[in-house]
């Protein structure tokens, strides 16, 4: 035992047995290593750079690109520098991957819940459809989807019309969209906000009917204006353009989903959903059956007590891997190179085979893919919090 200054004794013995003394220490000394590593591989790469008569840099990104972009969200022209041709990659991708969950979320919701089905039709179509999709590669769908089904239909001279919305041809897909782009992120910004404040509206009335027992008629009066508001905006405000088709098999109008991006966008829907799907299984699952019972003892049909009953406890259970799954989406974006879908990793590769900087190009890919995923774990772990039980 030794004795401070103080008068305060210092036993180390008893630090020694202490646990909480451990955890700290085990933290510094895996801190310690982990910065050593660092180190290491830093001095290796920046001695590899100098051997090569090359220092670590990112000024390439300023020089010229010179290779063009078949798809591209934003203005870019081959003069455009690098670091243009890096964000139009970036784009492609957060197109596809703001797409593929919304879809992918719908779709395996809908195939989860068909599993629980008294349909015998419906039930066994969506066990069919789970276990056919799981259990093929994800590349292989990306080629089946687009050889073998978008690559398949008709030249732009024998393009098919749907309805006066749709018009297919190999080309790609043409589908009724807004008037600009001002007018589409207008639009997108709308519905988002619309999204928040109806949650905002639906929490608020459930706290009320929980709390004080009242109907909450005026926030479900709320919930039906902003409705209102909400689809007279999209509707009569957005300058809709529908898709035409002129002589020789052009096409005026709407928007074209090229080739390549529907079948990336559909592969990655379909594969994704099957997951999500047994993960929206499992957490119907994790309902008791004494909730099933008693919502139906009370009168309620099959559909309210999914909505009303199961499905609120499921989502403790749903929304933890459901936060995986969207990460596996968003990386799984980068396979779209394989059908020359300019995405992120596509752009990024090209730029590497003509600057010769792997290690820059690469920093920026598992930055970009990096920064994606802790924006989703963000807004689910967000999501999260709000459907666990509060203690009181």
């Amino acid at each position: 035992m030794a004795h401070d200054s103080g008068g305060k004794s210092f036993d180390l013995k008893a630090m020694l047995r202490d646990e909480r003394f451990w955890k700290i220490a085990f933290q510094v000394i895996t801190l310690v290593i982990v910065i050593a590593l660092l180190s290491f591989f830093l001095g290796n790469l920046n001695r590899n750079l100098q051997q090569q008569g090359r220092a670590f840099s990112f000024n390439f990104l300023r020089n010229q690109a010179g290779f063009s972009i078949g798809e591209s969200l934003i203005q870019y022209r081959p003069n455009d520098p690098y670091w243009r041709a890096l964000l139009v990659g970036f784009s492609n991708t957060l197109s596809l991957m703001t797409a593929g969950i919304a879809l992918t979320t719908v779709l395996g919701t809908v195939a989860g819940v068909a599993s629980f089905s008294k349909n015998w039709l419906l039930y066994k179509l969506s066990r069919l459809y789970v276990g056919l999709v799981r259990n093929v590669p994800l590349l292989l769908q990306l080629f089946f989807w687009y050889f073998a089904i978008f690559g398949m239909l008709p030249r732009p001279v024998d393009q098919i019309g749907v309805s006066g919305l749709l018009i297919l041809s190999n080309r790609g897909i043409f589908v009724p969209w807004m008037g600009s782009a001002v007018l589409a992120l207008l639009g997108i910004g709308a519905t988002m906000a619309a999204v928040i404040a109806a949650l905002f509206l639906w929490q608020w009335r459930t706290k009320l009917r929980v709390e004080t027992g009242t109907g909450g008629q005026n926030q479900l009066i709320g919930l039906v204006v902003l409705g209102l508001v909400w689809l007279g905006l999209i509707v009569f405000a957005m300058g809709w353009t529908f898709p035409e088709r002129i002589e020789g098999g052009g096409v005026t109008g709407g928007l074209r989903l090229t080739r390549e991006y529907a079948a990336a966008l559909t592969a990655l829907v379909f594969y994704t959903s099957a997951f999500v799907a047994e993960i929206v299984r499992a957490g119907i699952q994790s309902v008791s059956k004494g909730q099933w019972e008693a919502a139906r003892s009370l009168g309620l049909q099959a559909g309210m007590v999914m909505r009303l009953v199961v499905m609120p406890q499921a989502l403790r259970v749903i929304i933890p891997p459901l936060n995986s799954e969207f990460m596996n989406l968003t990386k799984n974006t980068s396979l779209a190179f394989a059908i020359a879908f300019p995405e992120m990793y596509s752009i990024a590769n090209t730029t590497f085979n003509q600057t010769g900087r792997p290690v820059e190009v690469f920093l920026v890919m598992m930055t970009t893919y990096l920064v994606l995923c802790l924006l989703i774990t963000l807004v689910m772990n967000q999501l999260n919090r709000t459907v666990q039980f509060k203690e009181r």
